[in-house]
């Protein structure tokens, strides 16, 4: 568990293409000053990732926000891409993709 809840945490790219991203190569904040692309997220007190977004020369082009079931099943994510409306996906109790 982070004891750093709720901060920004910092990474490179993510692997796989399941919900939620899952983020990989861990940046500190140091290293972002000359990085035009990375991700920033914000975990909870159970390390669950909350929101994801992909900072692209300072401006947010994707975001995820994910809600969860007790554990680590998503319940519902809400993806964006840049200014474009939100998209709604939602999971049952099993974690299994219902609706997109």
């Amino acid at each position: 568990m982070s004891s750093d809840v709720g901060a920004y945490r910092y990474f490179l790219t993510y692997s796989g293409v399941s919900l939620p991203l899952n983020l990989v190569s861990p940046l500190a904040a140091t290293e972002l000053e000359n990085r035009n692309t990375y991700f920033r997220a914000v975990y909870d007190a159970e390390d669950r990732l909350l929101t994801c977004e992909k900072l692209v020369y300072g401006e947010v082009e994707l975001r995820h926000s994910y809600e969860y079931r007790s554990g680590k099943l998503l319940a519902r994510a809400l993806i964006a891409m840049g200014d474009d409306e939100e998209t709604e996906v939602l999971f049952d109790e099993n974690g299994q993709q219902i609706r997109a």
